[in-house]
Formats: structure tokens, sequence, C-alpha cells
């Protein structure tokens, strides 16, 4: 069964018909939705699809407190057993999201963290991922590491430090080209 983990930037609150294009295509095909509970992105995506009637969504929840779940579709819990806060809190149920997904759908501002983690944990897995970038309104279509390097040629040195630094993104992704110096 394919199942597509739809994320992304906070700062994304609404979709355009691009994205919307995208959207009815895994409507049309009845694939399962694996999204998260954040404002921004999550919620966009959410009201899509229950505005569409599509059924076939599971909402990922941290620690019994879902906090959008617009359908009210199947949720799945994901439990913090170590303390973690913040960044590391969420990234939780991104990661089991990345597992359990076959494919990945994200819309990135170009500056969340949390949206570019989602990419790399998807990669890294096997797992293609498709990317709306939605400064300059593209989608990048990635199969594996190597071809993150096209969607971080938007971004900045100071941010590509910055979600080095946060991500470990030269390490994760073993980006040892000439044109990648991260430092």
């Amino acid at each position: 069964m394919t199942k597509i983990f739809i994320g992304g930037s906070r700062n994304v609150t609404r979709l355009n018909d691009l994205v919307t294009a995208r959207l009815d295509n895994i409507i049309n095909n009845s694939f399962r939705v694996l999204i998260g509970d954040a404002n921004g992105a999550d919620k966009a995506v959410q009201k899509y699809l229950a505005d569409k009637g599509h059924r076939n969504v599971v909402v990922f929840c941290m620690n019994d407190k879902c906090r959008n779940n617009i359908g009210n579709w199947e949720t799945r819990v994901v439990t913090a057993e170590h303390g973690e806060r913040g960044f590391e809190f969420y990234a939780l149920k991104d990661l089991q999201m990345a597992e359990e997904a076959t494919h990945g759908f994200m819309l990135w501002d170009g500056k969340s963290n949390g949206t570019l983690n989602n990419v790399v944990n998807l990669l890294t897995r096997d797992k293609k991922v498709v990317v709306f970038y939605w400064p300059t309104q593209r989608f990048y279509t990635l199969f594996d590491e190597n071809d993150v390097t096209d969607l971080l040629g938007n971004c900045s040195p100071a941010d590509l430090a910055g979600f080095d630094k946060k991500l470990g993104l030269s390490e994760r992704l073993n980006l040892a080209l000439p044109e990648f110096q991260l430092a």
C-alpha cells in the first residue's frame, strides 16, 4: 500500500494550485496519507483533505495531545520517553512517519529545520520525496541523498551552515561535494 508522509513548514498556511493538483492525485489514487498535527502546512493540507472527503488519513500526535485533526481521522500517538523537548520532541513523530511511509511530499519554505529533517529522514531510508520549494514555486523530486544538492543550492551559505549545525547535514548526507562547503 502506498503511504505518503505529507509535511511542511509552519509558515506555509495556504495551498496553491500546484500543490492542490498533487494532493488531488493522492486523493484520486486513494493513497494513505500520514500527516502531523502542527499548524501551518499540516493544518492546511488536513483542511484540504477534509474538504475533499479523503478518509484514508492518519494523524500523528505526541503524548496523547493532538493539536489538529480537522477530519476526525484515525490518530497515531507517539510517546516521548527520554524527556525530549522542542524540536527533538516533535521530531519523534516525524521520524515515525518517515519509517512508515513509502514516499514523502514536503512543502518547504527554505528555512524550516523540521521539514528539511523530514526530507533527510525519508532519503536516508531510501524513500522518494517530492519537495515543493515555496520561494520559487518549484517541485524537486529527490530519489537519494545526492539529489538534495540541487534543492539546497537555493539556500544561502548562512542557512546551509545553520542546517548543518542543527541537523548534521554534511555527515548524514555525506555531502562532500566541492560546491557544498557548509563550514
